[in-house]
């Protein structure tokens, strides 16, 4: 299910599965620390960053809609 929500006056969107994610920059780390991951995915289209869960998640900014989304990456397991 797609939600949407207000991270430091950024609007992001995700999924049930990147709720983690959205939590970490919205609540667990600095506003300052936050604004560099936003910047860099409006600068590159894309910001990569882990949880202090070691999850793996992906910002990325929706040139069109001025908005933003987060995805959450699967990491391999070593298994090859």
């Amino acid at each position: 299910m797609l939600h949407k929500q207000d991270v430091h006056g950024y609007q992001v969107y995700f999924e049930d599965d990147a709720k983690h994610g959205v939590e970490y920059l919205d609540h667990r780390i600095d506003y300052r620390e936050a604004k560099v991951f936003f910047e860099e995915a409006k600068n590159r289209g894309a910001a990569e960053f882990e949880d202090s869960e070691n999850r793996d998640f992906t910002l990325t900014h929706n040139r069109g809609q001025g908005n933003y989304t987060v995805r959450r990456r699967q990491t391999s397991s070593g298994w090859f």
